[in-house]
C-alpha cells in the first residue's frame, strides 16, 4: 500500500515507506526531482514525466513505483 501519490499528467508515482531502504538511487539520478531534506521531496514539476519514470523503474526496493 502506497503512503504518498505525487502526480504530473499522465504520471503518479507511488511511494510505499514501509519498503524503502534509503538507497537514495533516485536523488542521485535526477536530484531536481527528488529532494529527501524538501517537502514535498518528489517535486515531479521538476522534469518530463518519461525521465521520472525511468528513474523509478531503478528503485531496487520497489518502494518507489509507477501508477
Amino acid at each position: 500500500m502506497a503512503n504518498k501519490e505525487y502526480t504530473k499528467e499522465d504520471l503518479t508515482v507511488l511511494w510505499d515507506s514501509s519498503k524503502c531502504i534509503h538507497s537514495g538511487i533516485w536523488a542521485k539520478g535526477l536530484p531536481e526531482v527528488f529532494k529527501p531534506k524538501d517537502r514535498p521531496w518528489v517535486q515531479m514539476e521538476n522534469s518530463d514525466s518519461e525521465s521520472i519514470a525511468e528513474q523509478v523503474r531503478k528503485c531496487p526496493s520497489g518502494a518507489l513505483s509507477i501508477k
